[in-house]
């Protein structure tokens, strides 16, 4: 089974979090600020590492993929709509290109390449795991329920697991 990295759950987690509260933000001004949010804030949501989690947002956000505001109320947001942001895109951000087999990579082929019956096929699976992933949205793993509850309560789970 394919798994995602620890790190790269957690993006994904925190990135849920941050469009959660903008859509409660959105819908609830007056109960919600509509601001950055802390590192602290989607840790403890998530019962994550706090140092972890501060080095994958400032990776995110290195990538484009979050903003990251200084000062007394400062955070993190996301740089562009959570419909906008794929998770492939997070977990390549993250995690690096992916790759299911060593004979795939960024460097070219492996010493087999020649002689390979499967490589073929296994590039159709990796393709296809690319695919899958640029197909979820952010804004696709936001729980409508979840949104609307208190800015600092929020449901943990994992979000992504591939079975093969």
């Amino acid at each position: 089974m394919l798994r995602l990295t620890k790190k790269a759950d957690y993006g994904l987690m925190a990135l849920k979090y941050l469009a959660e509260q903008a859509v409660a933000a959105a819908e609830h001004p007056e109960s919600v600020p509509a601001h950055a949010q802390s590192a602290k804030d989607i840790a403890e949501a998530y019962h994550i590492p706090p140092q972890l989690l501060a080095k994958i947002l400032q990776t995110l956000a290195r990538a484009g993929i979050l903003v990251s505001h200084a000062g007394t109320n400062g955070g993190y947001s996301l740089a562009r709509s959570a419909t906008e942001i794929t998770a492939f895109e997070v977990i390549r951000a993250i995690d690096g290109p992916l790759f299911i087999t060593s004979c795939i990579t960024i460097h070219g082929t492996c010493d087999l390449a020649g002689h390979c019956t499967i490589k073929e096929p296994l590039r159709k699976v990796n393709d296809s795991i690319k695919d899958l992933l640029s197909g979820i949205r952010i804004s696709d793993l936001v729980d409508p329920a979840d949104a609307h509850q208190d800015a600092h309560a929020a449901v943990a789970g994992g979000l992504v697991s591939i079975g093969l």
